[in-house]
């Protein structure tokens, strides 16, 4: 199947592959939907499948001329368009008109990527807009637009649009850990949640230094706490290597808030919720009131952070009052 690897949008994939297998494909599709859940994947598999010149069981080959081609980004057929700057602009546009008054090269359909949509202003829009509305033959054209701005109404209409939706939780981990082997399950379930199961944002969140972070305040206070002294000490060590961090603090603060939410809904789902060595841990040292003081602890922090609070003090009083609230119950 063409779209075996995308993930989490089946009726986007239903649609397609429809027509693509009754040959019925649009002249010009229209992809919305939130950033990074997958549209421009789907573009590329969807154009991957029409270059292929010997499909295996509707999947591209992957050895023919036109499968190597396109996969080393030299097919002549296969034209993308991306914002120059902030916008496409009108020129961008007018060079596409140019292209397309000639037939493919190679392929017996040439396919036009243009990406954030969105960006493009009224005048090259309206540029745009008249090839839509008289498409050379043999042209797909593909556009791939955000949810972040409005899109001029006229493109809509010259378009079959197809929408993208979040991935849930589940589905977007398992893209996370294929696209970045080097996490591990709950840290890319942790990404997952962060970015509403928008797989492509993980790129911007991505920090080793702050997920180890995370990882190592997790495990010391999962593992600490044996006396008030040790883990007064554990908490101002923690504390330090926090504030020292030149970007991404707030981040941090997300992925602790994240994890000890997760452990609520593992607890108050009674065992009904998979998760790793670290969820199950969590269950069973700490009650649902300790969670939800330490979800108040890093949400009281990341309010003081915003306000331009001393850096080392606000991560002191937040990793303090986590300590003090996962050792309440074995005092």
């Amino acid at each position: 199947m063409v779209f075996s690897k995308i993930v989490g949008q089946p009726k986007a994939v239903k649609l397609l592959s429809r027509a693509l297998a009754g040959n019925r494909l649009a002249h010009g599709y229209l992809f919305t939907g939130p950033d990074g859940v997958g549209k421009a994947a789907t573009a590329l598999a969807l154009a991957a499948g029409l270059f292929c010149e010997a499909p295996e069981e509707r999947q591209p080959c992957g050895h023919c001329s036109g499968c190597l081609k396109f996969s080393s980004g030299n097919h002549p057929d296969f034209l993308t368009i991306r914002p120059d700057g902030a916008a496409i602009k009108i020129n961008q546009v007018r060079g596409l008109k140019k292209d397309l008054s000639f037939p493919p090269f190679e392929a017996g359909m040439r396919v036009v990527l243009i990406e954030d949509v969105q960006t493009m202003r009224r005048e090259a829009g309206n540029s745009l807009l008249k090839i839509l509305e008289e498409p050379p033959p043999d042209n797909l054209l593909l556009l791939i637009a955000s949810e972040s701005e409005p899109i001029l109404p006229t493109i809509i209409s010259r378009c079959q649009v197809i929408p993208f939706v979040p991935l849930a939780v589940d589905e977007a981990t398992t893209v996370i850990c294929r696209l970045n082997p080097e996490l591990n399950n709950e840290e890319a379930r942790a990404l997952s949640v962060l970015t509403g199961g928008c797989p492509g944002q993980v790129d911007a969140l991505h920090s080793e230094e702050v997920l180890q972070l995370r990882n190592e305040c997790i495990q010391a206070l999962l593992t600490g706490g044996q006396s008030e002294a040790g883990s007064v000490e554990q908490a101002l060590d923690q504390a330090g290597r926090m504030a020292e961090l030149r970007e991404g603090l707030d981040l941090l603060f997300d992925l602790l808030a994240i994890f000890f939410k997760e452990v609520m809904v593992a607890s108050l789902c009674n065992g009904g919720l998979q998760g790793g060595e670290e969820l199950v841990a969590a269950r069973e040292r700490w009650n649902l009131q300790q969670l939800s003081d330490m979800v108040q602890a890093v949400d009281a922090a990341r309010r003081a952070l915003t306000r331009n609070c001393n850096r080392g003090l606000v991560c002191e009083v937040m990793m303090l009052e986590l300590f003090s609230s996962h050792s309440e119950r074995e005092r």
